[in-house]
This record gives structure tokens, sequence and C-alpha cells, in this order.
């Protein structure tokens, strides 16, 4: 099954907490401190593996949790890193932010690329001794992980894309003329995933060629198949336009050119402006009637786009083809790939993030920047908790207390406990 489209939830390992711990030897009275750092929290990386085609896998499993960091041990031992989790992904994979549809990743080359990065580990109480504190009482927790939730989407790396309705030989033009062998018949859709096969040129020449369902009219708006599939050509630096020029269905072949190109134009406008030849294919079936190749070569040349005729059946203006395709793509910069929008930003914790309420006859202190401070406070200690006080007088916490009318004995709500407020 091919499967080009996910949704998916990344979360990287939190950080392990850092220990308190003293040291404690026999004949040695005053050890001092020795909690050893909590270990990094597990990155979530994506690499690129040549040996899958889909994203089959991601259709089945949802959630993909990289692992925490160990908490810090005594003897100043660090916590063991959690492990990376790394996705493996299928070339030319594009992540995107799934809120805001924005481009994380093009995920094109061989560089393996950290969506999300694991919480720092938390400094043991080893780190917080000094001269005037030689017994602290308090570390540092683990730094959280990142949650995010993402969409891959797969765009295939192709120099050459195949457009046209249905039925007009795109498939067997590629058979033709690569070692790909799609399936081949005479009826609308055979082709119903997209295929890819590498044209050889010369010895040490190549291209990719990628052949996808036919479209038709209205596929822009998702009619047919060729909606969900005209991703696949986003990236092709040419496209080769084939039409049914005998019109061996009863269509017109100019009018097919004109209702494809609508339709490429209505899905994406870069789309549309790619480089173009138009080619006549099934010239075999024509007999003598010049008329509709001549009139595809005159809407070409109006339009700048080449012309070349061919019969994909029979093998004539192979050869042709190959070698204008060539020349054209010499005269064409490289595959295109996406620029990064998205950036990943650290939740910067500020004096705005404190909230101060009055809820009954409680003043209740809470957000993030709370959260982070009463997490490193171990209230047992008095140096920790002179600690919190400080911060929380320097963040005029106390201020704006004061400034709703707190007095004196009145119960406060910080975090997880209860005080007493005391001027």
């Amino acid at each position: 099954m091919f499967i080009d489209v996910a949704k998916i939830k990344i979360a990287s390992g939190k950080g392990g907490d850092g220990k308190v711990s003293f040291h404690r030897e026999k004949y040695v009275a005053s050890g001092g401190p020795d909690g050893g750092d909590g270990g990094r929290g597990g990155s979530v990386i994506f690499q690129v593996d040549d040996n899958l085609s889909t994203l089959l896998d991601f259709r089945y499993k949802k959630k993909y949790v990289a692992a925490n960091g160990e908490n810090g041990m005594a003897k100043r031992m660090k916590g063991k890193d959690g492990a990376n989790l790394v996705i493996r992904v299928p070339r030319g994979t594009i992540i995107r932010d799934r809120k805001t549809g924005q481009v994380i990743q093009d995920l094109s080359s061989d560089e393996p690329f950290i969506v999300a990065k694991g919480g720092n580990g938390g400094w043991g109480n080893t780190h917080f001794a000094t001269p005037t504190r030689q017994t602290p009482r308090f570390a540092k927790p683990g730094q959280p992980g990142v949650e995010m939730e993402i969409t891959l989407e797969l765009k295939l790396l192709a120099d050459v894309g195949l457009v046209g309705f249905p039925n007009v030989g795109k498939s067997t033009l590629l058979s033709v003329v690569s070692a790909a062998r799609p399936k081949i018949a005479n009826y609308h859709f055979t082709t119903l995933i997209p295929n890819l096969g590498v044209v050889r040129v010369g010895e040490e020449q190549s291209f990719v060629m990628a052949d996808i369902p036919g479209i038709i009219e209205g596929a822009a708006e998702g009619a047919g198949l060729g909606h969900d599939f005209l991703r696949h050509i986003d990236r092709c630096r040419l496209l080769l336009h084939l039409v049914d020029a005998a019109g061996s269905e009863g269509r017109d072949p100019l009018e097919d050119v004109k209702t494809i190109n609508t339709e490429l134009a209505g899905y994406s406008e870069f789309l549309a402006s790619r480089p173009q030849i138009i080619v006549a294919n099934k010239t075999d079936l024509l007999g003598d009637a010049r008329e509709p190749v001549e009139a595809l070569r005159k809407y070409a040349e109006e339009h700048g786009f080449g012309f070349l005729e061919l019969s994909a059946a029979t093998g004539q203006g192979i050869k042709e083809l190959i070698h204008k395709t060539w020349e054209e793509l010499q005269e064409l910069p490289p595959v295109f790939t996406y620029e990064p929008e998205f950036v990943q930003t650290e939740e910067i914790v500020t004096e705005r993030d404190i909230t101060v309420e009055k809820v009954e006859d409680y003043y209740v202190v809470g957000g993030a920047w709370i959260e982070k401070i009463m997490g490193s406070v171990n209230t047992d200690d008095y140096e920790s908790r002179l600690y919190m006080d400080r911060m929380l007088k320097n963040a005029g916490v106390y201020e704006r207390l004061e400034a709703m009318g707190v007095q004196e004995g009145d119960p406060v709500v910080i975090g997880d406990l209860e005080f007493e407020y005391v001027h």
C-alpha cells in the first residue's frame, strides 16, 4: 500500500533529576555533597532510508517517544543518558509542524536531523556547595522533553515528471526508457501509485523520471487520483506532458493539453510555471493525418514549450526524447528542496509568566516561571527557602500580592505549597 502523508506525535525524553546526596564513609565525619547530575533525555531523530518508498509504517503507529534520562546517583555518579529514537523515512519526506503547516525539514540528504532535542539533566547538589553553604539539600530537576504534532509528507525526488490524462502512454514510456516495470493496461487509472525510473543517457549520465496517476478535469479540486499525487511532481525540474495525439478515446488532443495545464495551475502556480515539453504520443495511429500534431506544435511554440512527437509503443522518437530531455536538464537548476520555515522556540520564562489571582480567601500564585522555581526548591532546607524567597521578591511577586491587598497572615498558595503571608 502506498501512503504518502502521515500525522504523528513525537516526544523527546525528559532529563533525569539531579541527586541530593552526601558522602558517607567510615572515619569521614563530614564528607560533603556528592549528588550526581541527571542524564540527558533522548532526542527524536529522523534519518533517510533508501530502502523505504512509502510512509506505510506510520499508518498504524501514531506516537513516537524517546527514552528519559536516568536520575543522578550518589558518589557524583551521573545518570545514564536516555537513548535517542531514530525514525527512518523515505528520501524526499518533508516534516511539517501540524499546527502551522510550516516546513521543519526537507529530508532529501543523508544527514540525520534532530526534530526534538531531549531535555538536559538536572544538576546534583554537588554544584551548589559554596564556602558558606557546605551542605546544600537541594538539586535541580531535569528539563522536560519536547512534544510536537507533525505531518510527514512524501514528495518524490525526480528530475522529470510525466503528466497527462489517463491512458495516454505514460507508463508505457517509463517502461521503455528505464528499467521500471509499472503496470500497463488499456483502462483508466491502471497506475494507482507513483512510479520512478532511472533513464540512462550515457555511462555516467542519467536522470530520474516519475510517472504519476493520470490527471483528469477537476483534479486540482480533488477529482480522480491525480490530486493526491500531484505533490510528487512538485520538485520536478522538467515536465513531459504526454498527449494522445491520435485521439484514440474520442478526445481532442489540444483540449486535453489545455485542460491539464489548467489543472496544474489550479494546484500550484509554481508547478504550472515549470519548464515543459509537449510530447505527442501514439503518432503511429495517425496515418497521414498531421493536423492534430501540427495543432499541438503550434500551441507549444505559442507558450514557449518544447515539442516532440513519438510512439512509445513502437519506440519511434524515443532516443530523440531522451537526448532532448537531457539537454533541457543541463540548463535547469537542481531538484527543488524546501527551506525550513519553522523555528523551534524554547519557552522563555519571565515575570510575565507569573499569574497572581485571588480565589475566595486564598491568593494563588502560578505560571511557568513559578513551576520552574518551585521544582528546584527543597522546602525542608533553610538555605533553599532563602533562595526561593529571594527569587520571588526579585520577580516582583510580593509587590503584586501587596497591590492586590494581601494582609499579614493571609493564606498564599505558590505552586503546590501553602504559606501564611508575612511582611
